[in-house]
């Protein structure tokens, strides 16, 4: 316990940076090594594996512990295809460092026994639209920061989300989608000259952001034509193993006035053609599902069936965790999101929408109350999420990937 009070709180940024490599050593020693899945979707995009979707779940809070479930969930069904991400959005209002998360995360792997690859991605790392109009090489370079930053803390998987410069104003695809590409192709080649010897990356790319119009086949076509002719002008570097897609969802889901969410109509069509263009096409390991963990559960078997290759799932793990705090630290983490974040209180909003929309970012500035709950209550709320995790790898298909996993990529 008080190695990780330590990394968290402790102001010395050397201790806290020598207890994440001490960390590191232990696990490597223990046979949890972080690794790139990479190879493994090349398989997927070359049809020799397949008829599953693998999970990449975001941690926001409790972060150990959430791991810890995840990791009893992923030994129990005996699963090797699983990803631990966090997004950049995330990174800022959670107060979790890269280094700090993949310690957690290996820290989860060795208190349950884990051993083999251990896949940390880098989830939207988003281009800022606003902040790249007014200084794109500045945007860009902040991107370039936290991909290294992520690199050193053994991200070795790695989604670029340059998606929100796609302007469908433009009269052709090729318009619409060249600033997309043109980012997606400047930042793989940066990824591809700084991954370690030995360790290729898995670059994820994306042709339509979440929450907005439904991507299409063409929208694909016209990425990867402009992104694939880039790269090969900047020294034939490989490309992105997977391509994120719009299908009718947004992250979080969408409150209504009562707090509770509305059901939304996801177009499970979009998903199989634009998987199968993806592998049949270009070699991809398929499409990418954003915003999905809120959806009714009846729905994820449908995702391994239309061949989607991944999802990304983080709000309904958040949800559950407050729906088990005790009542007055509850409200204190809200009237302190009422008064701090105000200005995010959109009109017409009912007090319950803007807490559903606003309480992820209670995990940071309340990060060390949430470490400080009793341990019985984080037992609890690990078993709940542990049965949740469990419910989700055997509806996606993932169960029994262990050697599968193993047979592709090499620790």
């Amino acid at each position: 316990m008080s190695l990780f009070i330590t990394l968290f709180f402790n102001p010395d940024e050397n201790l806290k940076m020598e207890i994440r490599k001490l960390i590191n050593k232990i696990a490597r020693k223990l046979g949890a090594v972080p690794a790139s899945i990479q190879h493994f979707y090349e398989a997927m995009g070359r049809g020799e594996v397949g008829g599953f979707t693998v999970p990449a779940v975001n941690i926001r809070g409790l972060t150990y512990d959430v791991a810890r479930a995840y990791v009893r969930a992923v030994k129990k069904h005996n699963v090797g295809a699983f990803i631990f991400e966090i997004a950049k959005s995330e990174i800022g209002y959670t107060f979790q460092r890269p280094s700090e998360y993949s310690a957690c995360v290996l820290a989860a792997c060795i208190k349950e026994g884990y051993q083999g690859p251990v896949f940390i991605q880098g989830d939207h790392v988003q281009v800022n639209a606003k902040k790249y109009a007014e200084d794109p090489q500045k945007e860009i370079n902040s991107l370039k920061a936290l991909v290294k930053e992520e690199i050193e803390a053994e991200f070795y998987n790695i989604d670029i989300d340059s998606s929100t410069l796609v302007d469908l104003s433009k009269p052709t695809l090729d318009e619409q989608q060249r600033p997309n590409y043109e980012v997606a192709a400047e930042m793989t080649e940066y990824i591809r000259k700084l991954q370690p010897e030995g360790i290729e990356i898995s670059v994820g790319g994306e042709i339509g952001e979440v929450g907005g119009k439904n991507s299409t086949p063409e929208e694909l076509r016209a990425y990867m034509a402009g992104y694939l002719k880039l790269l090969s002008e900047k020294g034939n570097y490989k490309g992105i193993s997977k391509i994120s897609v719009q299908t009718g969802t947004t992250h979080g889901g969408i409150p209504l006035p009562d707090g509770t969410i509305a059901q939304v109509k996801i177009d499970f069509e979009t998903l199989r053609v634009l998987s199968e263009v993806a592998r049949k096409e270009y070699g991809l390991s398929g499409a990418v599902q954003h915003g999905a963990s809120t959806l009714p559960e009846e729905l994820f078997d449908k995702f391994p069936q239309v061949g989607t290759a991944e999802i990304h799932l983080a709000t309904e793990f958040q949800n559950m965790i407050y729906s088990m705090l005790p009542d007055d630290f509850k409200r204190e983490v809200y009237e302190f999101l009422k008064k701090e974040f105000k200005d995010e209180w959109k009109s017409g909003d009912t007090e319950e929408q803007f807490i559903y929309k606003t309480r992820k970012k209670g995990f940071g500035p309340f990060k060390k109350e949430f470490w400080d709950l009793p341990q019985s209550l984080k037992d609890e709320i690990g078993n709940a999420l542990e049965k949740k995790f469990s419910l989700l790898l055997q509806k996606l298909n993932v169960v029994n990937t262990y050697d599968l996993v193993r047979k592709y990529v090499k620790v």
